[in-house]
């Protein structure tokens, strides 16, 4: 890690020329220019009023559903996992997840204060932050069907409540305010007991890990679901289970995921994305819309 320009105010870490490989749940990922990971909220505050005015910004929390290329990512990358991380109980039956605090984490903490419905997030492999911008949902739960609302952060700093109303929710995806992004969630909850909760998200886990390929680098389901279908299916009604670029590969287990078999690149990994969308598109003439959320630039 090569520190970058240290603001005196700041109390995070502010570093230059960061690899993007250790911050991807695939492992793959060329160098961010600067890349911030705050201290708190205030810290994150501080930060966003010391951008200048056209400085790109990207959010990342644990890396899932997210291909950085091998050029890497120019401008500033913020990093909320393991930062903003505070969780607890607001009032009755809502709850407050920051953006940095693992979905998985939530749905644990919920069932353990006798609050139900957030089960489905142990099934998410990723952060509050990332379920929120895109409506992440696993087991026929979504993000969204719980939020009574959001707190959100401008581009100057300035934080904001916000109201459901306010946003465009769909499958696996949310348009609101412009410039904004997300830095904490309040879950509106049900009493309940807390020994079926803890039954429910084992349950949930093992199949989750019989089902999905998680002992290798992976960032959760590459494509949406296409309208009355499922794209593993549609995948591997093609044969693809097991088709590779390089050391990046369709699972064997579950077609939906592609997985890093030990030294694939960003370049790899993109182009099994676009050849299995060609070969489902010819062989059934869907074009299959992919989740992950592809930034950076080609090396």
């Amino acid at each position: 890690m090569m520190p970058a320009k240290t603001h005196a105010n700041l109390r995070g870490q502010l570093l230059a020329n960061e690899p993007m490989s250790r911050h991807t749940s695939w492992r793959v990922g060329g160098p961010a220019d600067r890349l911030f990971i705050p201290a708190d909220l205030d810290d994150l505050v501080t930060f966003m009023k010391s951008l200048p005015a056209q400085e790109a910004v990207h959010w990342v929390g644990l890396g899932s559903n997210l291909l950085v290329r091998d050029g890497g990512v120019r401008g500033t990358v913020i990093m909320t996992s393991g930062a903003l991380s505070a969780l607890d109980v607001l009032r009755d039956g809502v709850v407050r997840a920051e953006a940095g605090v693992a979905s998985a984490k939530v749905a644990r903490f919920c069932t353990e204060r006798g609050l139900v419905g957030a089960e489905f997030l142990a099934g998410i492999p990723g952060t509050v932050g990332g379920a929120l911008a895109m409506n992440a949902g696993a087991f026929g739960g979504e993000t969204w069907k719980i939020v009574a609302a959001v707190e959100t952060i401008d581009r100057h700093g300035a934080r904001h409540t916000r109201q459901p109303a306010e946003y465009q929710i769909d499958y696996r995806k949310v348009a609101g305010p412009r410039d904004e992004w997300f830095v904490a969630a309040h879950f509106r909850l049900n009493a309940g007991e807390t020994v079926q909760g803890k039954t429910l998200i084992k349950t949930l886990l093992a199949k989750r890990g019989a089902t999905q390929p998680t002992q290798l680098p992976n960032a959760g389901s590459v494509f949406k679901n296409p309208p009355g279908n499922f794209a593993a299916r549609l995948i591997e009604s093609c044969g693809l289970k097991g088709a590779c670029e390089g050391k990046a590969c369709v699972s064997e287990l579950h077609a939906n995921f592609i997985v890093n078999t030990g030294g694939a690149s960003a370049a790899d990994i993109e182009r099994l994305i676009l050849r299995v969308q060609a070969e489902v598109q010819r062989q059934h003439g869907v074009k299959l819309e992919p989740e992950v959320r592809v930034i950076g630039e080609a090396k």
